[in-house]
């Protein structure tokens, strides 16, 4: 497994000493009945000694930095076949002394000295460990010792982590670690939400939350215990190719110093013996990597592994984004394929387009918050990220059929389907009557974006509306002038120029309805005969061009969709219309409007109405006006919630972040944006940062947002959040999402604010 630095994975190459102490009366390395006869290595790349035992003696092995003294108990194994096999379950071998105790079985010793003999403890993995003196607790609330995986999944239930959502998690929970003798237990973590549930009920170790907290969290000094979690990441292959690896984790807040962490590891690496080597601590947030840069110098000479966040999920080959099980024909997109409802996509490219499918699959790494993800969500479609899909063995012979798909947190299965089960499937997924979205064609004025708000939705669309409430709560945030052209212009320029008969000739004919290559076409077609043959009658000419002058000459001028049916609870629209920006030289702002207008009528926004069975003769376009930005430092997407620990006690956000005009929704090819959750995790205010993965268009070590400007956007979303809240009249699980942007001034702007499709 790697390492996390390359100094430390290289360490696996130093000697080291073994003494050998044999027998408890310390026989000598000569003595030719235990010889060590073979030093090697498991499939993980742990050591291991073989020591000739008959079945009267067995065997028990230390670890200690020097040739005086016992040093700490990490293996013991009874005689199997005339020999015993001891292995050292530290993942990263530095230098020290091994040592091996060789005991008669007449007279076993208690090594850990818990008063029960060594023995007696080996006949029991499942309830007892010689390792560890902690007393057998009943196995529904858990076990002192994890022989296997199997006993690990019994114990594990599925969770959030900020960058591995459901995956599997065990909690474990050590008291006495300021002591000589710790002991640590592996909790039911099906049984007990939470450590302190467990010692209460459990271990009955503390009736009081306040001081089991106390002794537990936030503290170095006064700390008894550690409480921490046991991460099983499936989907991470290490550099040697080993899939798999369980992460030892705390809570973010929690500062746990080198002494805690060494104690923990190599409890858990004793008592986890199958993890062979696949076990590393993650100091998963900025608190934990800060006390680790600290303490460097200790773990250099340790046995922990190390890993953090950018290796852990940057060596991911599988993530799913929105687990569930869909039908269609698989597809491989490679370039401009039109795709359709029914197909099963695989993107070797993230598309900065993406028109309504029923499955997607990508070869390049997505957040929650790329449109790809959104889109995903806002349809309910299954949706994950798979290294090499293309060529994945279990997925590309099913290339061109129809299939089965479902995507799991842990992997995905896919069989072939019937056409019978297809048609059933969509027919369950669509809805069964037409939907006419709601158009208030009594707007009839351009109207500036000042006195917009929230309830004019329905005549100027919700993107527009929402900006425009922005404006009383953060109006330094939002743009100083704007306006919102009504649907009231988009109806007259339809009916003036006759195009509402031709949309509907056009998508009544059955060559149409039939194949998409012809929708796509056509659908272009429609959109260029709007923006160049389409006439706006004079008063809408007069009109757009009142609004244009009031904007200083020589202003670029950005115009943005603002529909009847996108940025609504429950179906947000991304990604499904255009926006453009009027430049000086292009005269008169009615050639942007017609372009903007045209944008209703793309493929992917028809296919998506086509789907819902939303009216497209009542879908209307409102346009959104307002200066241009440029020169934009950095940009981002936000949720007000924190999307991995949602509900009461844990409020934060979740944020993503990048340099310059790169946006999150649609990114450059290979560019990683800066990927981070801050909540409040400490039971106090101090908000803590975890970051998922860092932008890689920044200098290593660098931030695209630093910390004062972390905790002031986490401001902002909060009075967004409790403001839009109200007006949604949002339950517990309600949040918004937020498109912001660092002006070339260094301030931060508000572009759109939106209900958050979960």
């Amino acid at each position: 497994m790697n390492a996390q630095t390359t100094p430390r994975s290289k360490r696996a190459a130093f000697p080291i000493a073994i003494a050998l102490l044999l027998g408890s009366a310390c026989l000598t390395m000569a003595d030719p009945d235990h010889a060590i006869t073979s030093i090697s290595r498991s499939e993980g790349g742990l050591l291991q000694l073989e020591v000739p035992l008959p079945t009267t003696k067995y065997a028990v092995l230390y670890r200690a930095d020097g040739l005086t003294g016992t040093g700490r108990a990490i293996a013991v194994a009874r005689s199997e076949q005339g020999r015993a096999i001891l292995t050292d379950p530290a993942p990263i071998p530095a230098n020290g002394f091994l040592k091996v105790h060789v005991h008669n079985t007449s007279s076993p010793a208690d090594t850990d000295g818990d008063g029960i003999n060594d023995l007696i403890e080996l006949a029991s993995p499942s309830s007892r460990n010689p390792l560890n003196p902690a007393p057998p607790i009943p196995a529904i609330d858990g076990t002192i010792q994890v022989p296997d995986s199997d006993t690990y999944q019994s114990l594990a239930h599925r969770d959030n982590f900020p960058g591995a959502a459901n995956v599997q998690e065990v909690k474990f929970l050590i008291y006495d670690v300021h002591t000589g003798s710790p002991d640590l237990y592996f909790v039911n973590s099906n049984r007990y939400q939470y450590h302190y549930y467990f010692t209460r009920d459990a271990v009955r170790r503390y009736s009081s939350g306040s001081l089991f907290n106390a002794h537990t969290y936030f503290t170095n000094t006064g700390r008894r215990n550690v409480a921490g979690s046991i991460v099983y990441h499936p989907n991470y292959v290490s550099a040697d190719g080993r899939p798999g690896l369980y992460t030892m984790e705390f809570w973010p807040a929690d500062p746990v110093a080198f002494r805690f962490v060494e104690t923990s590891f190599e409890m858990i690496s004793s008592s986890m013996p199958f993890t062979d080597g696949r076990l590393a601590y993650h100091p998963a947030s900025e608190t934990q990597r800060g006390i680790y840069d600290s303490e460097k110098s200790q773990y250099e000479p340790s046995h922990i592994s190390v890993i953090d966040t950018d290796e852990l999920f940057g060596n991911t080959v599988y993530t799913a984004l929105n687990p569930g099980e869909c039908y269609g024909t698989l597809k491989l997109v490679t370039g401009n394929e039109t795709v359709s409802t029914r197909d099963i996509v695989i993107f070797q490219t993230i598309p900065n387009e993406l028109t309504h499918v029923a499955g997607i699959i990508t070869e390049s790494p997505q957040t929650p918050l790329s449109h790809v993800n959104l889109k995903a969500r806002q349809n309910n479609t299954p949706n994950a990220y798979l290294e090499a899909a293309s060529t994945h063995p279990d997925l590309a012979p099913f290339i061109g059929q129809d299939i089965y798909l479902e995507i799991g947190p842990d992997g995905f299965e896919v069989r072939s389907a019937s056409q019978e089960e297809i048609d059933a499937y969509f027919d369950s997924i669509r809805p069964a009557e037409t939907q006419f979205p709601v158009r208030d064609l009594s707007e009839t004025d351009i109207t500036p974006l000042s006195s917009i708000r929230f309830a004019d939705a329905p005549g100027f669309g919700s993107k527009a509306s929402n900006l425009g409430q922005l404006r009383v709560i953060l109006p330094a945030l939002t743009p100083q002038s704007g306006f919102a052209v009504p649907f009231y212009f988009y109806d007259a320029f339809m009916t003036h120029n006759g195009f509402y008969a031709e949309a509907e000739a056009m998508y009544s004919d059955p060559l149409f309805q039939a194949f998409p290559s012809v929708r796509n076409r056509r659908l272009k077609d429609f959109r260029n005969r709007i923006k160049d043959d389409g006439i706006l009658p004079g008063w809408m000419l007069d009109a757009l061009a009142t609004m244009q002058d009031s904007f200083p000459a020589g202003m670029p001028i950005r115009a943005r969709s603002s529909t009847n049916n996108e940025d609504l609870e429950g179906f947000n629209g991304a990604g499904l219309y255009e926006s453009y920006t009027h430049h000086p030289d292009e005269g008169h702002f009615a050639k942007t409007a017609k372009q903007v207008w045209a944008g209703l009528w793309t493929y992917r926004a028809f296919e998506e109405r086509e789907f819902w069975r939303i009216d497209h003769l009542t879908a209307a376009m409102g346009i959104l006006v307002h200066p241009n930005y440029d020169g934009e430092l950095s940009n981002g997407v936000g949720v007000t919630k924190n999307i991995y620990i949602p509900g009461p006690g844990w409020d934060g956000h979740y944020v993503n972040a990048q340099v310059g005009e790169n946006l999150i929704t649609n990114p450059e090819p290979g560019s990683i944006p800066e990927n981070y959750i801050i909540a409040n995790l400490s039971f106090g205010s101090d908000y803590e940062i975890q970051y998922i993965r860092r932008s890689n268009l920044v200098p290593e070590g660098e931030t695209v947002l630093s910390r004062d400007q972390a905790l002031e956007l986490k401001d902002y979303m909060d009075v967004i959040h409790s403001h839009f809240k109200g007006l949604y009249r949002g339950n517990s699980a309600f949040a918004m999402e937020i498109e912001f942007k660092v002006t070339a001034q260094g301030v931060f702007a508000i572009k759109q604010a939106r209900p958050w499709v979960d």
